[in-house]
């Protein structure tokens, strides 16, 4: 179908939205006309999703801009409703095909764009504009508006549109002013591991229930935690008489991600980048591809298969693997080219190395105390020391760094169009490694942070691990982003501040009693404050950007698949694993945001681009309704040619 065009809204709505004038040939006066790519996050199906971020981004940043995001949605998040209308299949990868804003595309190579055309200047009083988009094949396209008017239409891709708009007043001269138009879309991708991913902040929240669940301890005790709401099977530690049904029941009721499979999430530092890109510049398009998996290694994710994290199976049936990330970036180039042959990725944003050197482990050896649940995580793998991690960091990552560096070229041929954004230190406060004790960890009664060995794993990051990797990307030539570790010295899990939300000040006690421990009383009321599980706000703005194991549990409460094969839900191994593998010592919503912020510069300046001139102010728009909800406004009808 050739160009369409319609037109809506006065100009002066969205003359603040639009880039900078084009340069424009004017018969007299100081006319021009201003274009823009509406809906230019092509993840985004749906132009008022995207407009919302339009809103919220002011020229101060992607941290600010989530603020405003977070105080609009009340802390709940922005993505949980936009999870339901983006362009990814039911495990996560992106659609060969995708309708956007009832138009269907071809998502990896688009044959071409939605713009928006506006004459900029005072027009003489009751003036016409007749326009004119001519791309060079076939008859242009014309229509005659009201000067005020805005104009829609499609541009084919690669290849100039010529605008001309003639300005014809009542009285006197008409005046004509042209522009080129040509859309650069961008192919980004996202590689790595869970904070590539965005693990811990799924994109809508876990609901929780008021009541208390029983979980079981090794040693045979019993504790109760809230459960998740609408699940209907034994919410006591007798087995329930068919365990398998029961774990699906409780599975219908987690927490949503744009893959499940991978804890990969809007909120993602990667994610964000590329949407804030987008925001900024009118005049392209974001084809982004999102491929992070939580659980990650060089070897085990991006070079091969690994474990899922998690099955949902609303989004249909779960495979036990989630496919390699390289292999599946190489097979969606080939198919992109072979619909546009000169198409190539601009941009890989990556992070990786921390599961390589059993970072999840480090973590497991600081805060599990007790002596039973110590052995056993022990003899199952899940804990490392900091001479462990050091072995790795020196004997394997250097050659598998090496290797993956060979394998990108491939994709990317200039190696500095890889953009390494390293890790936030997780566990500093005022620039010093964070105490011991139960603050923020008390969801299980096996946790208590040991302050010896969170002190040798807080040096190991700083004085080895960070470094190792900023010396590799180097060697590399990989473009390296560290500029947030600054900032994440000040917002380690263990910061409290007089900002942090009402629940977390009253019911996430200090002292690790959060809790009760009498199991007649936490069957009905789990939590000793007064306050129901739901009015945590898991996005709402704290002193810390890292997720403690409580904010873990209340935001994802996850059950991961693969690693662990309880008896029934009641499980000890379930109880721990649910405390932290949905986000423990993970960054949170505002952490990502503030990496984004870090890994603008250096992606503006490998793409060419300049950042935003201008602070524009707009009210944020309403959270828009749930799929299959949206209602649709016919266009203007076009003149026929």
């Amino acid at each position: 179908m050739r160009i369409l065009l319609v037109m809506a809204c006065a100009a002066v709505l969205f003359g603040g939205l639009l880039d900078r004038p084009a340069a424009a040939q004017t018969a007299g006066g100081q006319l021009g006309i201003a274009w823009e790519v509406k809906n230019r996050f092509r993840l985004f199906r749906t132009e008022r999703d995207f407009e919302r971020h339009v809103a919220a981004y002011r020229g101060d940043g992607v941290l600010e801009a989530e603020a405003r995001l977070a105080k609009a949605s009340d802390g709940r998040g922005w993505a949980r409703d936009t999870v339901e209308r983006l362009c990814v299949d039911r495990t996560g990868r992106p659609l060969e095909q995708c309708e956007r804003d009832g138009q269907r595309e071809n998502y990896l190579s688009p044959g071409d764009h939605r713009i928006s055309a506006v004459l900029k200047g005072e027009a003489p009083p009751n003036a016409s504009c007749a326009w004119s988009f001519d791309d060079g094949d076939g008859p242009p396209q014309q229509v005659t508006v009201a000067c005020d008017e805005e104009v829609k239409l499609r541009v084919r891709y690669g290849r100039t549109t010529v605008a001309t708009v003639e300005v014809i007043p009542p009285t006197g001269l008409p005046q004509r002013v042209t522009t080129e138009i040509l859309v650069r879309d961008l192919l980004i991708a996202g590689l790595g591991d869970s904070i590539a991913a965005g693990e811990g902040n799924p994109d809508r929240a876990i609901l929780l229930d008021d009541y208390g669940f029983c979980f079981r301890r090794f040693n045979g005790n019993e504790y109760f935690r809230p459960g998740r709401a609408g699940y209907t099977g034994s919410k006591a530690c007798e087995p329930p008489s068919v365990a398998s049904q029961s774990g699906t029941e409780w599975a219908r009721h987690g927490a949503r991600w744009l893959s499940s499979a991978c804890h990969r999430s809007l909120y993602s530092y990667q994610t964000r980048t590329a949407l804030a890109l987008a925001i900024e510049q009118a005049h392209i398009a974001v084809t982004f591809v999102p491929l992070a998996c939580s659980g990650a290694t060089i070897e085990e994710g991006l070079f091969n298969a690994q474990r899922v994290r998690e099955c949902d199976p609303s989004r249909g049936s779960c495979a036990s693997t989630s496919p390699a990330q390289l292999p599946q970036l190489q097979q969606m180039l080939a198919q992109a080219q072979r619909q546009q042959p000169d198409r190539r990725l601009d941009l890989v944003l990556l992070t990786i190395g921390g599961n390589d050197i059993h970072f999840s482990g480090l973590v497991a050896d600081v805060i599990v105390e007790s002596s039973t649940e110590r052995v056993l995580f022990g003899r199952s793998g899940l804990m490392a020391s900091v001479e462990d991690a050091q072995r790795v960091l020196e004997s394997e990552l250097p050659a598998n760094f090496a290797r993956l560096r060979a394998a990108l070229k491939s994709l990317v041929q200039d190696p500095a169009r890889v953009v390494f954004v390293s890790y936030g230190h997780p566990a500093l406060a005022g620039g010093a490694a964070c105490g011991g004790g139960r603050d923020g960890f008390d969801i299980h009664p096996a946790f208590n942070i040991d302050g010896e060995r969170l002190r040798r794993v807080a040096d190991f990051v700083s004085s080895q691990f960070l470094p190792k990797l900023k010396g590799l990307a180097a060697h590399e030539r990989m473009t390296f982003v560290d500029g947030h570790q600054d900032a994440f010295a000040n917002h380690g899990f263990c910061v409290r501040t007089d900002r942090d939300p009402d629940f977390d000040r009253e019911c996430f006690s200090a002292a690790g009693e959060s809790f009760e421990t009498n199991p007649a009383v936490a069957v009905t009321g789990p939590l000793v404050c007064d306050r129901r599980p739901n009015d945590f706000r898991p996005y709402a703005s704290r002193g810390r950007w890292i997720r403690t194991a409580n904010d873990s549990y209340f935001t994802a409460m996850t059950y991961p698949e693969g690693r662990f094969k309880p008896s029934d839900l009641h499980d000890a191994s379930w109880a721990a694993a649910s405390a932290v593998y949905g986000g423990a010592i993970h960054p949170t919503a505002e952490g990502h945001a503030a990496m984004a912020d870090a890994a603008l510069p250096a992606v503006r300046s490998l793409l060419g681009l300049q950042a935003p001139a201008a602070v524009t102010s707009a009210p944020l728009a309403p959270p828009a309704p749930l799929s299959g909800q949206e209602t649709r406004g016919g266009p203007r009808p076009v003149p026929p040619r």
